[in-house]
């Protein structure tokens, strides 16, 4: 029996613990620092590297990395030169992530499909460049931004706005100061992950993510307003031809170039006419992603992510899936992705009894007997379902159960999914 530490506080976390702690082979998960969710919380946080490895070196834990800001700070790599079990991929593999500059040009370079770009630090520059375009744009953060650093364009009058929020107003920082102006592919947006451990990358279930704040994609990009799993946007056929062309290819070139990647690799895939392309790479598992997909696999992930760790995923199976469909709805706190409200007592909780529905916390703590608002995103209720629209049905009829005075959600998480039946 082992041990196992997830890093993080969010959605993902809670139900990557949840799902770990479902193995036979594992005794205790810990999460630093975890949220009111989670049962055994560390207060460490994420970025304090040093005292997650003293933690898991007194508790013998296998660990588990959830958001993107320990990788990009190479936990991964000071973990295994102490010789301590770790999953994800190490600070060089994670600037598929963390650099979004690096990311275009390592698909430029190794020929797999993305949109066309031009790479910017200076403002002036940036917008002579786009006054030469006759297409729609999209601007991005080159650094990690929490999911909130790619400004959509319509026109170029939103574009030349998008490079001064960017590189005048330094709106996001360190993260912004270089950015990557691409062209807008107009299609449908879906999220493909696999699990890999440096040569073999093993497919999970297909997902789609909701981004934007408000009902029918409107509103400024979020962390994720809510996903399902599976997705007809990806059928089989262009489910192979991603696996082929994208994630192998990354896989194989990562290798090549000496970085080899373990880990979750998730590509955000437009597709359109048919055709995928990569829009960015993340380095870890999705959030809302997760939810839904941990709820519809059948296998034990804990071995699944041993084996990625350890370079062994040749040894196993086909990770095996429930046939039902999962949606996760994520319960916001008004006024998100900008400024909102905290300290809020959720009531309704214990009205979810439903065996098919769980409800993973994100921005939640504990307070004596009450569990409190403590961050935007604040609830993921997932729900299971025969067919999608049962499983947005069974989502929904719990999230009406769930109440606090600035509780906020989409309406329609799951239903652009239903033109794909």
């Amino acid at each position: 029996m082992v041990n196992v530490l997830v890093v993080g506080s969010g959605g993902r976390e809670h139900a990557l613990g949840w799902k770990m702690a479902q193995s036979c082979l594992v005794d205790k998960v810990f999460h630093a620092p975890g949220n009111g969710g989670t049962i055994e919380n560390i207060p460490i946080n994420p970025e304090e590297i040093d005292k997650l490895m003293q933690f898991a070196i007194k508790h013998d834990c296998f660990t588990v990395v959830g958001p993107e800001a320990p990788l990009s700070k190479g936990i991964v790599d000071k973990f295994t030169e102490n010789k301590l079990a770790i999953f994800g991929p190490t600070q060089k593999a994670s600037q598929l992530e963390s650099s979004k500059i690096w990311a275009k040009q390592f698909m430029q370079r190794n020929g797999i499909p993305t949109a066309p770009f031009g790479i910017f630090d200076d403002a002036n520059k940036a917008k002579e460049y786009v006054q030469s375009l006759n297409y729609p744009v999209v601007i991005k953060a080159d650094g990690l931004a929490a999911g909130k650093g790619v400004i959509v364009c319509d026109d170029k009058k939103d574009a030349l706005s998008a490079i001064d929020e960017m590189l005048v107003k330094n709106s996001f920082g360190s993260a912004g100061s270089s950015i990557v102006i691409e062209k807008r592919i107009d299609g449908i947006e879906a999220s493909y992950i696999a699990l890999c451990d440096g040569q073999t990358a093993i497919p999970m279930a297909t997902s789609q993510d909701h981004k934007r704040i408000f009902d029918n994609d409107k509103g400024p990009n979020t962390g994720g307003m809510g996903a399902y799993s599976p997705t007809g946007v990806i059928t089989d056929v262009l489910a192979q031809k991603i696996q082929k062309e994208i994630i192998e290819k990354t896989i194989s070139s990562m290798k090549r170039e000496g970085i080899p990647f373990k880990g979750f690799l998730y590509a955000g895939i437009m597709v359109k006419d048919g055709e995928p392309f990569v829009l960015e790479y993340n380095a870890r598992m999705g959030d809302p992603e997760c939810q839904p997909i941990m709820m519809r696999m059948d296998s034990d992930l804990y071995e699944y992510l041993l084996a990625s760790s350890q370079g062994k995923l040749e040894s196993l199976p086909k990770i095996s899936w429930k046939k039902e469909t999962a949606v996760c709805v994520v319960l916001a706190s008004n006024g998100y992705p900008d400024s909102y409200p905290k300290n809020e007592k959720i009531s309704g909780l214990e009205n979810i009894d439903d065996a098919n529905t769980m409800v993973f916390h994100a921005g939640t703590k504990q307070e004596g007997d009450d569990v409190l608002t403590n961050g935007g995103r604040v609830l993921g209720v997932t729900a299971l379902g025969t067919t999608l629209e049962s499983a947005i049905s069974n989502a929904y009829e719990s999230v009406g159960k769930i109440k606090w005075k600035n509780k906020y959600c989409r309406m329609d998480i799951g239903k652009k999914g239903l033109a794909f039946l």
